[in-house]
């Protein structure tokens, strides 16, 4: 099979694989730009930017380099200096960015990202209604909600046409295979009518009846023949995570990578989060550290996602996401957070975001 491009508004994707946005520091400008390069979507993400480069963004620094407040932790100067960075690998080539739903000062940081170069915005981890009044000055980018189900692409058609006279892009559907949050609740994900062969048709069905929004399959995607079969069920592009992160360009620190390279089937699980749904990733020293109580004290610096209120949620829980997962990409064996889809075991070896394109796209 020939891979068609993929038109996500006024922009075209030669291939039609999109590189999931991986929050703090694992998809900045050295992955995104080189996936947009060989010709699919990069994709930078918009958490945890307070700590690029070494911390130099993230002001008012407090416990060990942690960004204070959501303001410093969502840096706007930090995400220019990546858009920046990222336009240097790729040039004029679209660029998406990842953006959470449930993060403080979302409105922000979308009006950040489409002023420092975005051309397309990516919205999961909630219901995004409102996305349309955050890029309403933009409207030259491009907006692509996620959502996990039919019903949800629905509701989220008929509140953007009546608010704002306007639908999707494109909409990326996700399946519950996938690394970091889920769009299910915990019980829900091993459920078969929750999963991506099962859910995907009926977004593509729902989708039609708004006209021609592109549907981009998501969760647990790993190689061509994956891809293809995505297509057969109707979709138009493939949004893929942790296959990137097996990359020589992906921003993971190594430490970060050699986790995942060395976990088994077995050590990639479903954990609770303060966000509220469930997130996948390698248990690791954390989580026992978890279990025996004697994970790092809770302080909630960066304030990082709305549902955590504060870091009471954290505290439920038993760690901060914002320092694990800062931890994770410093290389912090003990005390980080992994996150990766649950084909993570099958990384075996780190390749170039080049060869990795041409296996994906010719198969391997």
């Amino acid at each position: 099979m020939v891979f068609k491009p993929l038109k996500i508004g006024k922009h075209i994707i030669e291939k039609p694989i999109i590189q999931g946005g991986m929050g703090v520091g694992i998809s900045w400008d050295q992955l995104a730009g080189a996936v947009s390069r060989e010709g699919g979507l990069g994709v930078i993400s918009s958490v945890g930017t307070g700590i690029y480069e070494n911390r130099a963004y993230a002001k008012r620094v407090l416990n060990g380099g942690r960004p204070y407040e959501a303001e410093n932790f969502y840096s706007r100067d930090a995400l220019f200096k990546i858009f920046e960075n990222t336009r240097k690998i790729c040039g004029d080539k679209p660029i998406a960015c990842n953006i959470l739903y449930a993060i403080n000062e979302y409105d922000r940081v979308v009006k950040d990202s489409c002023e420092a170069g975005a051309d397309i915005i990516i919205t999961g981890a909630g219901l995004p209604l409102t996305m349309p009044e955050a890029a309403k000055d933009y409207p030259d980018v491009a907006l692509v909600p996620i959502v996990s189900t039919a019903k949800a692409l629905r509701i989220l058609c008929r509140r953007w046409e009546k608010t704002h006279k306007r639908l999707p892009d494109a909409v990326i559907v996700e399946g519950p295979l996938s690394g970091g949050h889920q769009g299910f609740k915990y019980d829900e994900c091993f459920m078969p009518e929750n999963q991506l062969e099962a859910i995907l048709p009926p977004v593509v069905e729902e989708a039609k009846k708004w006209g021609d929004i592109p549907v981009i399959a998501a969760g647990g995607i790993w190689d061509k023949s994956d891809i293809e079969r995505m297509f057969a069920l109707g979709a138009d592009g493939v949004q893929m995570g942790t296959r990137f992160i097996g990359t020589h360009e992906c921003d993971a620190s190594d430490e970060f990578k050699q986790v995942i390279l060395n976990s088994k089937e077995e050590n990639i699980k479903l954990f609770k989060s303060p966000v509220g749904y469930p997130a996948r990733g390698v248990k690791t020293n954390l989580h026992k550290m978890i279990e025996e109580g004697s994970a790092p004290k809770i302080k909630c610096i960066s304030n990082c996602v709305a549902p955590c209120n504060r870091g009471e949620e954290a505290k439920m829980v038993g760690y901060c996401i914002a320092d694990s997962l800062s931890d994770a990409y410093d290389g912090k064996l003990d005390t980080g957070l992994f996150f990766t889809g649950s084909n993570g075991y099958r990384l075996n070896e780190l390749i170039s975001v080049k060869e990795l394109m041409d296996k994906l796209v010719n198969g391997e």
